[in-house]
């Protein structure tokens, strides 16, 4: 080889080797960059993922006692999503306690229905008469005891001669169907 080949593959040697050092160091730290960046999201999901077993155990310990409260609360209110519906079972159950404890049911207004998200209210008056003071007591004690049922809002009584007379307002709640399929669904 002569002096000038020698000369021109020096020369090409060192553009290859300042092209490679041009083109591919920063090829290289790129690289080198995105797989910190890979292995820095990738420790950040393990340790998410651990985390997330860690608090296994705690969420199905608190979707158990959501679907206990749910059953529980479940069993507190009437069925069906119709205002008469919920209304009559109201009345019936008043009536019961009012007829057990020597009470009379003179009249019941009309009910008066609410309907909110899932949740459906009514409101019902009714009129009574009593010829003891400790039948009112124990009546409304009894509706007192049924807190699972009703609700008593409003409770006043007149005495008239030998006999009381009273107005009462109790409420209960009922789940409307759309609340019942979406849980349904769940």
């Amino acid at each position: 080889m002569t002096k000038r080949e020698r000369n021109i593959v020096l020369v090409a040697v060192a553009l290859g080797i300042v092209l490679l050092g041009v083109r591919a160091l920063p090829a290289l730290q790129t690289l080198y960059q995105e797989g910190a960046a890979n292995s820095d999201r990738i420790r950040l999901e393990i340790e998410r993922e651990q985390r997330l077993l860690d608090a296994e155990e705690q969420w199905q310990q608190q979707r158990l006692r959501i679907e206990q409260r749910s059953a529980e609360l479940s069993g507190q209110v009437f069925e069906g999503d119709a205002a008469p519906l919920i209304s009559a079972n109201i009345q019936r159950m008043v009536r019961e306690y009012a007829s057990s404890n020597g009470i009379a049911v003179t009249s019941a207004g009309l009910a008066e229905p609410l309907q909110t998200e899932g949740c459906f209210l009514v409101q019902q008056a009714l009129s009574f008469q009593s010829a003891d003071q400790l039948n009112q007591l124990s009546f409304l004690q009894a509706l007192v005891d049924s807190w699972r049922w009703l609700a008593v809002t409003a409770f006043s009584v007149r005495r008239n001669r030998n006999q009381y007379n009273g107005d009462i307002t109790v409420v209960g709640f009922s789940r409307t169907e759309a609340a019942n399929v979406t849980e349904q669904r769940q």
